[in-house]
């Protein structure tokens, strides 16, 4: 039974169409259990924490119940003695930025209830997809709603491909049809290492502050497209969604 799993992982970003580009990034994230979050030595807590302020609305007591407010919201709560499991970034050093976080909802018998996709941008702005078991068994199909990139409109759809990790981390986000002609497509591969606080020491000598380096990196990758030409979009007002409020 997971506890608190770390995977390395490599994120790629490509995008094609008007002004192709493509963005390699290397980082480590957590897979976790949100009923059983890991607590560290006290000495080590700045190296990783899980705050139910990082995700959802961030007015929750703690991350799960966050996730179930927004699942009653869209009545597909779930039932007692379901079981959750998380895969983001930690807060490192004061700082976590998650552009995504994947939620796996796993009843009491262990079957795969729902899959729920959480979307952060560097305007400080949430959105959740709820997908269904599909998007951990084959491929979601959702119509995107968040402004995501200031590069990208909202519009177009999104297939998700998100298994449950293994020993490996396969994940896929795949956006087209958008007026612009644009497709972007993200990946996230990655090998299960080892657990607890071997793991998270291990990984934080590699990747000595991971969010900050995603943040720096992404904004670091928008100047260049911006250098290139590609024009900005204008950003619509963001109205949280019910159970996220």
């Amino acid at each position: 039974m997971v506890r608190a799993v770390v995977y390395e992982a490599e994120i790629r970003h490509v995008r094609s169409g008007e002004r192709a580009y493509a963005l390699r990034h290397r980082t480590y994230l957590w897979l976790v259990d949100l009923d059983e979050l890991p607590r560290f030595p006290a000495p080590l807590r700045f190296l990783a924490r899980f705050e139910a302020r990082d995700h959802f609305g961030g007015r929750s007591a703690t991350i799960r119940a966050g996730l179930e407010r927004f699942l009653a919201a869209r009545g597909a709560g779930l039932p007692p003695g379901s079981r959750v499991l998380m895969l983001a970034h930690a807060r490192v050093l004061g700082l976590v930025f998650n552009p995504l976080s994947v939620y796996w909802c796993h009843g009491p018998d262990g079957s795969l209830r729902q899959v729920v996709a959480e979307l952060h941008n560097t305007y400080g702005e949430r959105h959740c997809y709820l997908l269904g078991p599909q998007a951990a068994q084959g491929t979601a199909r959702v119509a995107k709603e968040f402004y995501a990139s200031p590069f990208l409109d909202v519009d177009g759809d999104y297939r998700m491909r998100l298994p449950v990790p293994g020993e490996h981390l396969a994940l896929s986000v795949c956006l087209s049809g958008g007026a612009d002609g644009a497709r972007l497509t993200a990946t996230v591969r990655g090998r299960r290492r080892a657990s607890g606080l071997a793991g998270l020491l291990r990984a934080s000598l590699r990747h000595p502050w991971p969010t900050a380096a995603v943040a720096v990196a992404i904004r670091h990758h928008r100047v260049r497209l911006w250098l290139r030409g590609l024009p900005v979009r204008p950003r619509p007002r963001h109205d949280p969604q019910e159970g996220l409020r």
